[in-house]
């Protein structure tokens, strides 16, 4: 099969699949869900960052083991990589919350955050702000930092309603 015509086929796939997952009754499925699961993965492999987030995501929350939380952090770093604002912020809120093999990392937090609030993600900017005014370990408090991400947050949602 040419490469054009696997492509094709990869993004039909995907765009079906997507269609599916907002059908309850395909999701309670195993082979269904199954071969859904495998047109994200294969969409995410292309490096289509939008299903590298939409997958990381449903392997973050939804997948079982360790293994499906270590991949669906790696999709996630690589749609932050490149440019979704979705993931980075995902990527900032499990930085500061740490888990068992990993402290909680402020510093990380930011650099996704900031990554976050480049790409327009709307929650950034008020995390950031928060952060700042609280501190936390390894990140001292700094006020005027949090004050101006406090005003970006606000000039966000004012333009936003």
């Amino acid at each position: 099969m040419s490469r054009w015509l696997w492509q094709l086929r990869a993004r039909l796939g995907y765009w079906l699949a997507r269609r599916l997952f907002h059908w309850p009754a395909a999701l309670r499925q195993p082979r269904l869900w199954q071969w859904m699961q495998g047109q994200y993965g294969r969409m995410a492999n292309l490096g289509d960052t939008a299903a590298q987030s939409f997958y990381g995501h449903i392997l973050l929350f939804r997948g079982q083991g360790l293994g499906a939380r270590e991949e669906g952090l790696r999709l996630l770093r690589l749609a932050a990589d490149g440019g979704d604002g979705k993931a980075a912020y995902q990527l900032g809120v499990q930085a500061l919350q740490g888990d068992s093999r990993q402290a909680p990392d402020a510093a990380q937090a930011v650099r996704w955050w900031e990554m976050a609030l480049a790409a327009g993600h709307p929650l950034a900017a008020g995390r950031l702000s928060r952060l700042y005014r609280e501190g936390a370990p390894g990140l001292p408090a700094d006020l005027q930092a949090a004050e101006r991400y406090a005003a970006m947050a606000d000039g966000s949602g004012r333009s936003g309603r």
